[in-house]
């Protein structure tokens, strides 16, 4: 009996061992997938090969929609699609050559886009001659297009099928794709969404630490992506910050109003980061401010109770950090407030003002009036960026309380 104990355990720790191994192989392999795919910066594609046609050739977005009708659909509505817009174009207007390519590193990151924008910008090294037909003479206003995911040297590349999916085929339309587990794998988002460890830093914080923020959060631990979220059911939506029911999803909104006694009231408020893998906002642009807001009979009794914002706050220059009032994965903070509330009916109402883009908003009103010297078209491209940084404001739905008539009877609600 002892014999075969030990015979099944020895069993077990070899078989453990194969699957540690299994595990490092193919961790191993996706970290040099990703090394190669994200070599920056990312070399030209090439003469694609003689058998391909023009739609299966070209790099433009429009001809992998056609077949890829829905991803294509999703990828229009997503911010990867604008990210060369007039927040960027402004100021590639005022850059030299090094520091715009530093910006297109993510926001156009393929050869054909540099050289299309070195072309239109006049830079030095721009290609003496037009690009060749498999390049649209917009692609480098089109932003992250699917080939600067999927697409190197022609060969197409995407996530392993899953199940009862089809699986890749050479005499599919460009020879179908090459499956690589990366695709699933965060690694692949944080070529952008991570800077290197020798990045701006303010206040000796990374500008830009989503993917550290990820791996050390409950999320990393229980195996959840960044796709997982983002990305649900493969979609290409990448939806975040901009978005209300993402918000709402990310930032859990607990009130509780109690009555003291005749003339007083208590209110309690609870703001969790209860979705996000990441810190809640993870960069320093958005802002979210949470007010607590109590409306008597009569409009003159309204007033506001507390005020909390959540985000980092750092000055325009990105040089110095006032505050960071961001939640952790799982992280809480308290709104407490005591006041005045007499006879008759009252309401606390709980309100969720996003600011997706609040650093924005201040950047370009400062280099709006620093820089009379902007040329017509660089003022108008800044204005429209301003202009659109203050739309993308939004405010979830309010919370609304009765505040109760008898002491001791305390009312709760969890917004979402």
């Amino acid at each position: 009996m002892l014999a075969l104990l030990l015979l099944a355990l020895a069993a077990a720790a070899v078989s453990w061992g194969v699957l540690q191994w299994q595990r490092a192989s193919r961790d191993a392999a996706t970290t040099a997938f990703l090394q190669r795919h994200w070599a920056h910066p990312i070399a030209a594609q090439g003469e694609p090969p003689q058998r391909f046609g023009a739609t299966e050739a070209s790099l433009a977005p429009q001809a992998c929609g056609s077949c890829h009708v829905s991803q294509w659909a999703d990828w229009q509505t997503s911010l990867h699609s604008r990210t060369v817009g007039p927040g960027l174009l402004w100021q590639l207007r005022t850059f030299d050559q090094a520091n715009g390519n530093a910006c297109l590193r993510c926001h156009a990151p393929l050869a054909e886009q540099r050289a299309l924008t070195a072309l239109e910008r006049g830079w030095p090294n721009a290609p003496a001659s037009a690009p060749p037909d498999y390049v649209p003479p917009d692609l480098h206003r089109q932003g992250l297009v699917c080939a600067a995911c999927h697409v190197r040297q022609h060969q197409r590349h995407g996530p392993v099928p899953q199940e009862g999916r089809p699986q890749p085929h050479p005499d599919l339309p460009h020879g179908g794709y090459v499956a690589e587990p990366a695709f699933s794998d965060s690694r692949f988002c944080s070529t952008c969404h991570q800077f290197e460890p020798d990045g701006r830093r303010v206040n000796g914080k990374l500008l830009q630490d989503t993917y550290e923020e990820w791996r050390n959060s409950p999320a990393a631990a229980a195996g959840q992506t960044c796709q997982g979220c983002h990305m649900p059911q493969r979609r290409h939506l990448w939806r975040g910050i901009h978005d209300p029911e993402t918000v709402a999803h990310a930032l859990r909104r607990e009130i509780t109003v109690r009555r003291l006694d005749d003339r007083r009231i208590r209110v309690d408020v609870a703001l969790t980061n209860a979705g996000a893998g990441h810190y809640l906002p993870t960069y320093v642009v958005p802002k979210i401010q949470v007010s607590v807001l109590l409306q008597g009979e009569r409009p003159v009794l309204n007033r506001r109770l507390a005020t909390h914002v959540i985000g980092r706050a750092v000055d325009t220059a990105l040089a110095n950090e006032a505050a960071d009032t961001r939640l952790a994965p799982g992280a809480s903070h308290p709104m407490a407030v005591e006041t005045t509330a007499g006879p008759g009916r009252w309401q606390v109402v709980l309100r969720t003002e996003v600011a997706p883009a609040e650093h924005y908003e201040r950047m370009f009103a400062e280099m709006d009036a620093r820089h009379p010297e902007f040329d017509d078209t660089t003022r108008a491209l800044l204005h429209q960026a301003w202009q659109a940084a203050v739309a993308a404001r939004f405010r979830l739905p309010d919370t609304v309380i009765e505040v109760p008539a008898q002491v001791d009877e305390p009312v709760r609600v969890v917004a979402n």
